[in-house]
């Protein structure tokens, strides 16, 4: 976490020993260096509040992540186990998907079972932090009934906490169709990129065909090849189960998301990939609105 550098020596000491505190570091009188990013094509060095204000940029009133989590009650899958939800009610057409954990890696399978031995949608899901990168998505379930099956691949010492439950309008995927504008394509076996600066705090994906089975790996970048979240969709239709997630990128740098048409050449996705929510920043040494700040 950063915090609010301050021009006076005196007050720049006391809150470095108060980071130093509650981190369990040794206490020094810490310079503005320290704490600073320089990004320098977009403008100059910034600092992030501790504990900064998220703004959302939809406008569909859905619930965020945090009350999703705070209004459900997760189920614990542990590692090498299986669990499974079903949903009898043909009206629900699309179903929130939400992993996270205590810090540990999450590395779990997700399957969409119609009818039996019907696996129409399938996703492997990695993250690095479960608890600083929560994994959330939206799967379609056209033509119920039909089950979520979430298997926790990962060892027993790595358990996950789930949240499944029905989108219904005015939703996570309703909300997420709000902030993107564009799609690009992205031809099979191509690899396409977006770049993100520390102000979005999380991004919206999309990723839809012209009803073609959809392959696809979408990765979370923090330097070269260093992937924070990694997750590898199959979707025979994707028209009717399209892939919608928010990627959460919560760091002091810059971020990229990374998405490859792992199809041939003959089935093409659409991606659209835009920002979600920003954070509140403190600009040192240069004078930046809110609104004025790249975030892209």
């Amino acid at each position: 976490a950063f915090v609010v550098v301050s021009s006076s020596p005196r007050e720049r000491s006391v809150m470095s020993t108060q980071l130093a505190s509650e981190y369990g570091a040794s206490a020094r009188t810490r310079t503005r260096d320290d704490y600073i990013d320089i990004n320098r094509e977009s403008g100059g060095p910034i600092v992030r509040y501790d504990g900064p204000t998220i703004r959302p940029l939809s406008n569909v009133r859905a619930p965020s992540l945090d009350e999703i989590w705070e209004s459900t009650m997760p189920v614990i899958v542990q590692g090498g186990s299986l669990r499974t939800w079903s949903f009898a009610n043909p009206q629900v057409d699309a179903v929130q998907v939400l992993f996270k954990s205590e810090g540990r890696p999450i590395d779990a399978d997700i399957d969409l079972w119609n009818g039996p031995d019907n696996t129409p949608h399938k996703m492997r899901v990695y993250v690095e932090d479960g608890a600083r990168r929560t994994f959330s998505a939206i799967i379609g379930t056209p033509r119920g009934p039909n089950s979520i099956a979430v298997r926790n691949i990962g060892q027993l010492e790595f358990p996950l906490d789930a949240v499944v439950r029905p989108d219904m309008q005015d939703g996570l995927a309703a909300s997420i169709a709000s902030v993107v504008s564009k799609a690009e394509v992205i031809q099979g076996g191509s690899v396409r990129t977006w770049s993100f600066n520390p102000v979005v705090q999380s991004v919206a994906v999309i990723i839809k065909t012209d009803g073609r089975p959809l392959n696809s790996r979408i990765e979370l970048l923090m330097g070269p090849n260093n992937s924070k979240q990694v997750v590898e969709i199959y979707t025979e239709d994707g028209v009717e189960r399209p892939f919608f997630a928010i990627v959460e990128t919560p760091e002091a740098v810059g971020s990229v998301i990374r998405i490859k048409n792992t199809a041939p050449l003959e089935f093409p996705v659409y991606a659209s990939v835009a920002p979600y929510t920003l954070g509140e920043y403190d600009f040192v040494g240069d004078s930046y609105s809110f609104n004025e700040w790249p975030m892209m």
